[in-house]
């Protein structure tokens, strides 16, 4: 581990959407500043993804200062949208959690993406991290949350995790498919000069002057096999991970971690291991 880095953070303003790939993020308890603050409801409150809208994955949120977004997507013109102001929460079901967010106060907001998509959505904003949304008390502790990232304020991949799995692919039945690039696994943070699959065993970590829990393994879904350029979906890399990386039910690529301190990461930063 002594040469391990930060090769790339990864910042995703709006849940679905395409990510930022910045030099340098502010660790927030709740995730990388700006990670996944907006997301999208349909009518009945619960959130849309690429789970069920894979073109989501065409679509690119820029942060603006203040913590706006600017929404750009093939064939539509782009929208700068504003933090919303202060109008009252609207329910919503993040999986199995139920976070109370604030709709946007722009009613172009929600017909940009409903007509993106084809289908009505809202856009909503978190707009109070710290008390929203807990993190899972199987593995968080007491006041630690989440913005509407999945579960857990960052992930963790690493690059030779990513090389093993695209030589497992090329061995397989669908080697055609590879090899995949990391973008398919949405991280936030990139750690380059590990050995492959040396995450597995991470359960305290630096990158420069910020430590994390790395909590658990995380469980990929049908996301990944999703083409973050087209929108195609295949059936790598769940294929490979359900014969190589089975835990119990979940198929697993990468870790889940929680900040312990604050700070500032950057790419070149050192990454090290406190405890395993």
């Amino acid at each position: 581990m002594g040469n391990a880095r930060l090769h790339s953070i990864h910042v995703h303003p709006v849940k679905a959407f395409r990510g930022l790939a910045p030099q340098e993020a502010v660790v927030e308890p709740w995730g990388l500043a700006g990670d996944r603050r907006w997301a999208l409801i349909d009518d009945g409150g619960k959130v849309v993804t690429q789970r069920q809208q894979p073109r989501l994955a065409t679509a690119a949120a820029e942060l603006v200062p203040g913590g706006g977004v600017r929404l750009s997507a093939p064939g539509r013109p782009p929208l700068t949208v504003a933090v919303p102001s202060a109008i009252g929460t609207v329910p919503m079901q993040i999986f199995r959690d139920k976070v109370e967010a604030v709709p946007s106060d722009d009613p172009a907001a929600h017909a940009w993406c409903s007509t993106f998509l084809g289908v009505d959505v809202r856009l909503v904003h978190m707009d109070a991290p710290a008390v929203r949304r807990p993190v899972d008390p199987e593995y968080g502790r007491e006041g630690e949350t989440v913005s509407f990232a999945d579960g857990y304020p960052l992930l963790i991949t690493t690059t030779a995790s990513l090389d093993a799995l695209n030589s497992l692919i090329a061995l397989g039945d669908h080697a055609a498919e590879g090899p995949l690039p990391m973008n398919r696994f949405r991280p936030n943070v990139v750690v380059s000069g590990t050995d492959a699959w040396a995450e597995d065993g991470w359960s305290r970590v630096t990158i420069g002057e910020v430590e994390f829990r790395a909590v658990k393994p995380c469980g990929r879904c049908v996301v990944t096999t999703t083409d973050q350029s087209s929108a195609a979906r295949g059936r790598e890399p769940l294929y490979t991970l359900g014969r190589h990386r089975r835990i119990g039910s979940q198929l697993v690529f990468g870790r889940n971690l929680v900040p312990v301190s604050p700070g500032t990461v950057r790419v070149g930063d050192p990454v090290a291991v406190l405890e395993r």
